[in-house]
Order: structure tokens, then C-alpha cells, then sequence
């Protein structure tokens, strides 16, 4: 036999060099394939039919007329679709009603899915689907969110809904300075270039998946126990996916297509449109947010308040925890935090990129400005006088937290020193400008993972992994980090990824898919780095070695663990016509060992981007007569572009977390947090006008003006 010894002597280690993606020749050269573009024998294809009123029943559907129509194959609707188990507790937690697509005839909210045709080619499908006649017996409908809302009610989400310490009332009494101010934030959707698509085929008595999602064993467990079947009888597979910033989880795309799968006996395609999109994958629910501070005469915090308001849908419960960023960034006497969502006629918001984490920051650190103002305190110096020794609400210790730095260190680049803190003096011909910074954070987090390296005969090692790259760059960045942990060079490690054959691991969400999936891939190289023998042969099978991360993560202790930034922004209004540009933006961050320096930037820079679309453009809104939007598509729905951005930095202070074996906490969200803030803290500097609504809009900006 032909065997080789993999050489295990890399020279210098590969993790914090930069390294082109290593499947960028398949992407820029069209080889790689994503889920609505890979071929199956006999592919049927569906097409969803969604509700056209906001609340009611289905009275009747004609399906006749489309039945006849060419090439249809059938009409999946609630009198014939197949039954679901939703009495089952998830990898979430319970099950999301609103992937249990024709099992009733209550139409919960516009654009809720009422049907399924599926024809033998796309456009065929997408014909009859909108010949497709329903009847619905309509109701009158609710969509109104607003801070005043009776019915609203605290929830516990992704942690406590409410949280309190000392006499908030007694301690705002004595503070030298108070701030009390509400913040909005709008409706926001995730707009990731590649739509919501998956494929489903039965073969062999399996089960198969090709999808677009941010994790395949989350798909999988959940499909599996909707359909009532054995968890081994199912696989998915995410090999590229062209974006997911939290909506490519399961949705009802795929619980159709595996619906149709199963009642043609022939594989099915469903892909949804841009406009479905908007109805059916979630979004970043509005937010009201009051804040109320108090401090001493030196800018010490004495009162801090945040109370925050998301909506929710009246089928399926999900809140937007604003609340939770002050529990981390800030400490006073008296501190008290709630989180409260009212249930509405709309769709189930989901994440999104930074979850609270990104409207909570708006509002906490747009009112740390104003308290700034206030006191007559440096907005760096007031931040620094209130840096917490340990987690503000959990008294837990910081496992690193050197957000001082990162503000040190982008005040010095940016120029800090510099800026005469009034506002409205700066001038460039017609534009006024203006500068603003602000702090950012984002947990730092890690799922159980499992992997599986190989070393092969031929001398290179196979890396199995079911993670997901939804970009980000995380097959490049697992791949270093195997290279390193195997000591060898990356050129000779193959990482495979996107398969729930491949075993359990976690999603990529909450910044934590890179972190989560090193761990368990650096545990299981570095057991087989132990068992080569140097000169050894390796069998034609190869030598395998399977790593399972549980019993490690369960065994940490209780800390705070976070990534921290600064963000700073300068921008230039135009009093004139109420347009806002942002100069210049530039990024400091402390988010563990950076194992990729080109992505890891790439990933910084699209979050401040965000952030700074956020600030100035996104909005979604809703006609309150039928309770859709206005513009349900990427024309109407207005995200930053090239031109917005002329120049922007990020960069990054060394700090690896010392409870990961690399090192790592987390990038993906971090670099969004903060940023809106720092764009409307520099909009205040510039005009002396303070906006606490988002976006800021030119004719937000000309009303400011008038009214100052």
C-alpha cells in the first residue's frame, strides 16, 4: 500500500496570519453551489401562496382551476397537508408555531403561508400560485406599537426579563444630574444576498436536506421531530450559504418542501422570494427604550434605568433584550433593567445581527452622551469613570475586559484629543461636522461541539466538522486553527463543513460558531498529533480521532465573558437639506485572539457599516390599514452602500481569552454594537440637535433644526 507520514513540523504557527478563503476560487469562479442551485433527478418545484389579510380564517381555497393549469402537481393546503408533531421540546427550546405551516385555518398575520404549489418547473409553480384563489372570512387587525402599549408584559428571553438592585427613585432624587429620555429604533431586516432556499428528497427510507441555513443540526432536530422521525434518518446539508445574520434557522420553506417531498415521492424545491422574505424569515422587531440616569457632580453613576419594548407575535413569543447591554457596559447604586414585548397581528421577529445588543447600545450609549453634555464630561472620561471592576448585575468577574484600551488607543488614531467638545462649530463650506464616539460588547459565548480529524495515507489530514460558514470565513479560520493545533501547514489541511452526518456542533449565531467549533477541533488534532508515531504509516482508511466538547464547556467557571469596542464616527450635515455623510468611522475592539486578520477585518468593517446603515437609512415600514409594508424589497427597504462608506477602519488590541484553548470570543456581532451611537452622538456634535429616533433621516434632520 502507498502511505505517507503527515508531517507535523509547520515552522511558525498559521493562526493570526492573514489567508485568502480557501474556497474564494470556487465562489468568484461560480463552482461553488448554493442551495437553490444544485441539480436532483425529477426536481418538482414550490411555490408558497401567503395570506393577503392580517388576521381572520380561510373559508375556502379553489383549487381546482390550478390543478388543471400545466404542469402543476399539486396543492398543499390545511384540509390535505401532512400532520406535524409541534409537542416537543427543541434545540431552542419549544418549537416555533409558525414553521407548522398548514395545520389550521387561522390566519395569524399578513403573509402567513396558506398553501404550496408545486408544478414541475419554477415559473410554472409561480403561475398557478398566484392564480391560486383563497377565501378568508378577515378580522379586524392590531399592528399599533407604541411606548404606551397596556398589554405589554416583562419575558424572560435569552436571559432574565427583569433585574433590579437598590432605590432607583431615591437615587435619581440625588443625583447632581439626570438624564430621562426615550429612544426608537425601527423595524430592521436582515437583506442577506442569498434567499431562503432548501431542497428535500426521500432516499433509501432518508431523509435529505440540501439547505441554506446557520446550522444543520439545528435543522435536522427540528425537522426530524416535526415529522416524527428518527433523528439518524434525517441529514442536511449547508455546504455555502450567501448570508444568514440570524434569520437561517428553520423556517417554513423547508417544512413545505419536505411536506411536498413526501406526498409526490420525488424531490422538491422551494425558494423563496425577496418580498416572502420580509413576511417569513423574521426581522429585528421595533424597540421603544426610556432611559433614565443619574450621577454625582464628578459623572459617577448613582441611578441607571433601562426599560425596554419589542413586539411579538401572537403565535410564537420572541423578545428583542435591549435591556441586557446596560447589565454588562454600566454599574450604579441603584440599577434596574426590564425587557417587555406586546403581542401583536405581525410575524415572529427573530435575531439579528447583535440581538439587543444593537438597539440596546443606540439607546444606552446616546444617553451616556447626553449625561456627558450634562456634566460637562468628556463622553471617553465620563465612560472611564464608570468603568465597572466586576458584572454590573451578576457580581461575576470579567474574564478580560479591556475596553479602556480600546477607547485609549482609537482616541489617539482618531484624534480625540482634539475636538472642542460644543457643538455646531465646525465647518466645511455648506456641511457642518461633527465627531461622536461610543462603547460596544457582545458576549462571548460557546455551544458543545463535536469534530473529527483524520489523518490520511497520502499525508494531508481531513477535518469533519458540521459547522457553518454563512461569509464569515469560518472554513478559512478552522482551518488555520487545525494547521496549527496538527503543527502543520494549511495547505495540507481539508476542512469539510455543512453535513449533520458529520455529528452535533453548534450553529453559527451569537458569535459564537468560530469559538465553539475550534475548541472541538483543536481537542480531537491534538489527541491525534498524540497517537502518531513519527515514520510511521498511516493505514488507507487513516487514522481518525473524534473530539466532543460538553463535559469541557460545562466545567468552566462563572464569569462575564464579552468582546469590547470603541467605535468612533465623524460626519458632515447639511443644514440645508437635512442630508447627513459620514466622514469617516474607525473601530478598536478586544474580542479574544484574531485567528484570521483579512476576515476577521472583513467582519469588523460589515458590522460598522451596519451600523452605520442602521443609523441613517433602514427602516421598514407598515401600512396600518393592512398590516404589510410599504416597500417589501431591496428598493424600498434602504441600506448603506459603497458610497456611503469613503473611509473606514478597524483594527484590534491583542486579547486572548484565557479560558479557550485558542484563545478566541467571538467577532461576528461586536463589530455592529455601538456604531449607530456613535454616528447620532456625532450628528449631535455637529448640529447640537439631538436625535433619539432612528433612522435620521434628512427630513428628521430639517424638523430638528426648526424646532431648536
Amino acid at each position: 500500500m502507498t502511505t505517507a507520514t503527515p508531517r507535523t513540523t509547520a515552522a511558525k504557527g498559521s493562526v493570526g496570519t492573514a489567508h485568502t478563503r480557501v474556497e474564494g476560487r470556487e465562489k468568484v469562479t461560480g463552482a461553488a453551489r448554493y442551495a437553490g442551485e444544485i441539480p436532483f433527478a425529477g426536481l418538482a418545484h414550490g411555490w408558497l401562496v401567503l395570506s393577503t389579510v392580517a388576521r381572520g380564517r380561510i373559508r375556502s381555497i379553489e383549487t381546482e382551476p390550478v390543478l388543471a393549469m400545466p404542469g402543476v402537481l399539486t396543492v398543499l393546503h390545511h384540509h390535505n397537508a401532512p400532520r406535524l408533531d409541534t409537542d416537543y421540546v427543541g434545540m431552542l427550546g419549544a418549537p416555533d408555531p409558525t414553521v407548522a405551516v398548514f395545520q389550521h385555518d387561522r390566519v395569524p398575520y399578513l403573509g402567513w403561508p396558506v398553501g404550496l404549489v408545486v408544478a414541475e418547473t419554477s415559473e410554472q409553480a409561480r403561475e398557478a400560485a398566484e392564480a391560486l384563489v383563497v377565501h378568508y372570512e378577515q378580522e379586524p387587525h392590531d399592528i399599533a406599537f407604541s411606548a404606551d402599549r397596556p398589554d405589554a408584559y416583562a419575558v424572560d428571553g435569552h436571559m432574565p426579563g427583569v433585574a433590579e438592585k437598590g432605590d432607583l427613585d431615591a437615587e435619581l432624587a440625588a443625583s447632581a444630574f439626570v438624564v430621562d429620555e426615550e429612544y426608537t429604533t425601527p423595524e430592521e431586516h436582515h437583506g442577506m444576498m442569498e434567499p431562503h432556499a432548501a431542497a428535500a428528497r426521500w432516499d433509501g427510507g432518508r431523509l435529505e436536506v440540501v439547505d441554506s441555513n446557520q446550522g444543520t443540526t439545528w435543522v435536522a432536530s427540528e425537522l426530524a421531530n416535526l415529522f416524527s422521525l428518527d433523528p439518524e434518518s434525517v441529514r442536511v446539508r449547508s455546504e455555502h450559504v450567501g448570508g444568514g445574520f440570524g434569520s437561517k434557522g428553520v423556517r417554513a420553506h423547508q417544512v413545505a418542501a419536505v411536506m411536498a417531498a413526501t406526498v409526490l415521492q420525488r424531490p422538491v424545491r422551494v425558494v423563496m422570494t425577496r418580498r416572502q422574505m420580509f413576511s417569513l424569515t423574521g426581522y429585528r422587531s421595533p424597540t421603544t427604550q426610556r432611559i433614565r440616569l443619574g450621577a454625582d457632580a464628578d459623572g459617577r453613576l448613582r441611578a441607571l434605568e433601562h426599560r425596554s419594548l419589542s413586539l411579538t407575535s401572537t403565535v410564537h413569543q420572541f423578545v428583542e433584550p435591549c435591556a441586557g447591554v446596560a447589565r454588562v457596559m454600566y454599574d450604579a447604586d441603584a440599577h434596574h433593567t426590564a425587557n417587555r414585548v406586546v403581542r401583536l397581528d405581525l410575524p415572529t421577529p427573530t435575531f439579528m445581527r447583535a440581538p439587543g445588543e444593537a438597539p440596546g447600545s443606540f439607546a444606552v450609549e446616546s444617553a451616556l452622551d447626553e449625561l456627558a453634555e450634562k456634566c460637562g464630561i468628556d463622553p471617553i472620561t465620563l465612560r472611564m469613570r464608570n468603568e465597572p471592576e466586576r458584572g454590573p448585575v451578576s457580581g461575576l468577574p470579567f474574564s478580560s475586559r479591556n475596553l479602556l484600551a480600546c477607547f485609549r488607543e482609537g482616541a489617539r488614531r482618531f484624534g480625540w484629543a482634539d475636538r472642542d467638545p460644543r457643538p455646531g462649530l465646525r465647518r466645511d463650506g455648506r456641511w457642518l461636522l461633527g465627531t461622536g464616539t461610543a462603547a460596544a460588547s457582545f458576549p462571548a459565548g460557546a455551544m458543545p461541539s463535536t469534530a473529527a480529524v483524520t489523518a490520511e495515507a497520502d499525508g494531508t489530514f481531513t477535518v469533519r466538522i458540521n459547522a457553518a460558514d454563512i461569509g464569515t470565513g469560518a472554513r478559512t479560520a478552522l482551518t488555520l486553527v487545525a494547521a496549527d493545533a496538527l503543527g502543520t501547514e494549511p495547505d495540507r489541511v481539508h476542512v469539510r463543513i455543512g453535513d449533520s452526518d458529520f455529528g452535533p456542533a453548534g450553529i453559527a449565531g451569537g458569535s459564537m460558531g468560530t469559538r465553539s467549533w475550534s475548541w472541538a477541533v483543536t481537542a480531537a488534532a491534538g489527541e491525534l498529533r498524540e497517537r502518531l508515531v513519527p515514520g510511521a504509516d498511516i493505514p488507507p482508511e487513516g487514522i481518525t480521532v473524534r473530539s466532543d466538547t460538553t463535559e469541557a464547556l460545562a466545567a468552566l467557571a462563572q464569569k462575564e465573558r464579552h468582546s469590547f469596542g470603541a467605535q468612533f464616527a465623524e460626519v458632515a450635515v447639511d443644514p440645508a437639506t437635512g442630508e447627513v455623510r459620514v466622514r469617516r468611522m474607525l473601530g478598536i475592539f478586544a474580542a479574544g485572539r484574531i485567528i484570521n486578520p483579512l476576515t476577521a477585518r472583513n467582519q469588523f468593517l460589515g458590522g460598522m457599516v451596519w451600523g452605520l446603515s442602521m443609523a441613517l437609512h433602514e427602516e421598514a415600514v407598515r401600512d396600518r390599514a393592512s398590516g404589510g409594508h410599504y416597500a417589501a424589497d431591496l428598493a424600498g427597504y434602504h441600506v448603506a452602500v459603497n458610497a456611503d462608506v469613503p473611509h473606514i477602519e478597524a483594527d484590534w488590541i491583542d486579547d486572548p481569552d484565557p479560558d479557550d484553548p485558542v484563545g478566541i470570543k467571538g467577532i461576528g456581532e461586536v463589530g455592529i454594537v455601538g456604531a449607530a451611537a456613535a454616528v447620532a452622538n456625532a450628528v449631535w456634535h455637529a448640529t447640537g440637535t439631538r436625535h433619539r429616533n432612528l433612522p435620521i433621516r434628512p427630513d428628521r434632520v430639517l424638523m430638528a433644526g426648526r424646532n431648536a
